[in-house]
């Protein structure tokens, strides 16, 4: 039986080899190495403090994930195709790894976050779209 999420060292084993799954895919890895251009000596240690907090409420992180999402969105838009990848190869990893109430957890906050930012990057993609229609044609889709 595998054993549940109950500490930083089982996030930071979940963390390595989830990113490793990434920088290997064809889809999501690009937009890490290519576009994001991560630098994972910073980008790690943040990811072990994001998770560290969103399963156990630890404080230690410090950051603006929708800042860096908006500016690699920017550069090269995220499709729904990018959120599904993120979420099956994260979801996977926490099933290889963990099963238990924090394993579950882990994959339910991945699932939120992947539609949560998905869903700012839409409705930001509507606004610009909408600023940029002629007048009169802003809201004709209502």
């Amino acid at each position: 039986m595998k054993p549940d999420l109950q500490s930083r060292a089982d996030v930071e084993l979940l963390v390595n080899l989830f990113y490793q799954k990434v920088v290997q895919d064809p889809l999501v890895g690009p937009m890490f190495t290519h576009v994001a251009k991560v630098n994972w000596e910073t980008h790690l240690p943040r990811m072990y403090a994001f998770w560290e907090m969103v399963l156990f409420q630890k404080e230690g992180y410090h950051g603006h994930p929708m800042a860096a999402h908006f500016h690699v969105h920017q550069k090269s838009p995220l499709q729904p195709a990018h959120y599904d990848r993120w979420l099956k190869l994260f979801v996977t990893t926490v099933d290889e790894l963990f099963a238990g109430p924090k394993a579950t957890e882990a994959k339910i906050r991945g699932h939120l976050i992947a539609q949560s930012i998905h869903s700012r990057m839409t409705m930001s993609d509507q606004h610009q779209a909408s600023l940029a229609a002629p007048p009169g044609q802003a809201h004709a889709s209502a």
